[in-house]
Order: C-alpha cells, then sequence, then structure tokens
C-alpha cells in the first residue's frame, strides 16, 4: 500500500474516495495460493487456463478482495479499522500484469461508528473486475 492514513468517523463525509494503484503480478498469486490452499489450477497453471478460455491463469477473487481490506485497514478508514461484513461481486477475472484502481467510497454513515463503504476494483481500462460494499467500524 502506498497511502497510509487513519479517518476518525466524525472525519469522514459521505462521499469521499480514496484510490490506489496497484499491478497484479504472477508472485502475487503464488504467494495467495501458498497462504489459503486454493491451488486450482485456473490460478496456477497458465496452460490449463488457456484451454479453459482465458489468456492466462487468473487471480483468485479472494486475493482482490484482500486489497479490499488492506486498502480500509490503511487508507480509509485507515488504521485502527474494525472490519464487519463485505459483500462481493466479482465480476472479470484479473490477470498478471493488470494494473488496476481500488476505489473506496465512504456510502453512509450510520450510528455506533459503523461505516458502510463502496469498494470497487477496476482494471486500468476501466473495466470493473471486482464491486461490493464493506461495513466496518471506524476508529474513534
Amino acid at each position: 500500500m502506498t497511502t497510509e492514513n487513519s479517518f476518525s468517523y466524525d472525519e469522514l463525509q459521505e462521499g469521499q474516495q480514496c484510490e490506489i494503484k496497484r499491478q497484479l503480478q504472477g508472485s502475487d498469486i503464488d504467494a495467495f495460493a501458498a497462504a489459503s490452499g486454493d491451488h486450482n489450477p485456473l490460478h496456477t497453471d497458465a496452460d490449463f487456463a488457456r484451454a479453459a478460455g482465458f489468456e492466462d491463469r487468473i487471480a483468485h477473487g479472494m486475493l482482490l478482495a484482500s486489497w479490499i481490506s488492506a486498502s480500509l485497514a490503511h487508507s480509509l478508514p485507515g488504521r485502527g479499522t474494525v472490519y464487519l461484513r463485505q459483500s462481493l461481486e466479482f465480476r472479470q477475472p484479473a490477470l498478471p500484469g493488470d494494473a488496476v484502481l481500488i476505489r473506496l467510497t465512504v456510502a453512509e454513515k450510520k450510528r455506533r461508528g459503523r461505516v458502510i463503504i463502496d469498494c470497487e476494483i477496476c482494471h486500468e481500462d476501466g473495466r470493473c473486475l471486482l464491486r461490493g460494499s464493506a461495513e466496518v467500524i471506524a476508529p474513534s
């Protein structure tokens, strides 16, 4: 993560955004497969993935979701955030070498420090790869 912020509940404003650029590396996919135990050949074997109709092996959807988690923890709201729930829609696969933009938007401030944050990860060409929303408790 290149951005390190911490916004308290009181400092957050509906509509506030954070954008983080990342590039997916094959080593990210390998590390996630090792950590998660998910060695589906769509993620680990380029020839298998091509035979299944993809251009290359594809990233685990939950690898991208982990980037949302990291962005919530380091950027918006930032340090001290408690991650309560997440809903996600995986729209298109991400491939090694893809440059992506992670975008978080404060959608709603609720009671007791709870905040709904819209989350999306888009390819640099604008295609949405992942979209959803998270509920967090912002730092006090």
